[in-house]
């Protein structure tokens, strides 16, 4: 009788919800002409963000109704951190132009990046757009310590082509490559 009990229990559990997706940028395209290693000068990148960046949830904001509210999808997730996906692309956008390592590997030149807003924001219910607004410092390690070369703040925000969270990424991903675009060229000023 117990086990008839206990085999009709386990029937009338709840079923679980769908697992949310996950989300990261592929792949960027590769450049048309690869530098020479030899000629590119060393530089190690790191990143950090602030703590409602911290985790691998996909956020979003209600411009038309309450902009200062940050939501949360709940059925999409980062693969990783908003922080570590910017700083991957940005290692990825660099290669071809710097060698890119990570801190500790012998580089005298940091690039320092504070990723502040990386969100879809909703300016009507059928339009968003992704917004990425990240401040980007280049240090020089000197023998006698660190001096900072540069500061820069970064905004971008692209369209999205639709109004959910696989829009929101498109559009995540085409302003991360554009600020990528926009430090490579600030960043050959120290080359």
């Amino acid at each position: 009788m117990l086990a008839v009990t206990a085999v009709l229990s386990g029937c009338a559990l709840p079923e679980r919800g769908p697992s949310p997706l996950l989300y990261d940028f592929g792949a960027r395209p590769l450049p048309s002409a690869p530098a020479s290693a030899a000629a590119l000068p060393a530089l190690a990148i790191t990143a950090q963000a602030t703590p409602a960046l911290d985790g691998n949830a996909m956020l979003y904001r209600l411009a038309y109704a309450d902009g200062q509210q940050l939501r949360t999808y709940t059925l999409a997730r980062w693969a990783m951190s908003p922080a570590e996906l910017v700083q991957q692309r940005l290692r990825e956008g660099l290669s071809s132009q710097f060698t890119v390592l990570r801190p500790g590997e012998g580089s005298s030149r940091v690039l320092q990046l504070e990723l502040d807003e990386f969100s879809q924001v909703f300016e009507a219910p059928d339009k968003s757009s992704g917004l990425l607004r990240l401040r980007a410092t280049v240090r020089q390690r000197l023998p006698s310590g660190e001096r900072m070369m540069a500061q820069r703040t970064v905004v971008v925000q692209r369209p999205a082509p639709s109004a959910d969270a696989a829009g929101g990424v498109r559009a995540l991903s085409a302003a991360t490559d554009a600020a990528v675009d926009e430090l490579a060229q600030w960043l050959r000023q120290w080359r």
